[in-house]
């Protein structure tokens, strides 16, 4: 059973929003940074914003910074990741992971420091 499930995706026309949402099943939640990614055909997939256990530190994406706002809720196992002003440049394959280490003081944004991936939800955003 795969721990995470992506929701929220869809088709939106440039300047608009959608609020993804990550659903945690795992045995622990709490203690790990929790981050998106996405993945457009042809491309590889990349970071787009990352949360600390605690929900005190994020981290973005230069490409989405004053766009996106991740943000989390411990006790529903739930990260959310609201978008506005979609560009056509969104359009992905959007991913959740859960980081490989607990506790930490740094927030990873490499695909290898992450585990635990969903399916992905598609976000496809048009001009």
């Amino acid at each position: 059973q795969v721990p995470v499930v992506e929701s929220g995706g869809g088709l939106v026309q440039a300047g608009g929003s959608l609020r993804l949402s990550c659903a945690y099943s795992g045995r622990s939640f709490f203690g790990y940074t929790m981050g998106w990614f996405r993945q457009a055909p042809g491309k590889e997939r990349e970071f787009v914003a990352a949360i600390s256990w605690t929900a005190g530190r994020t981290d973005y994406a230069d490409s989405v910074k004053g766009r996106f706002t991740i943000s989390r809720d411990n006790v529903k196992k739930t990260v959310y990741l609201q978008m506005n002003s979609l560009k056509p440049e969104d359009t992905a394959v959007y991913y959740c992971a859960s980081s490989r280490s607990s506790f930490s003081s740094i927030i990873a944004t490499t695909t290898r420091d992450y585990e635990n991936w969903g399916q992905g939800t598609q976000v496809t955003v048009s001009s």
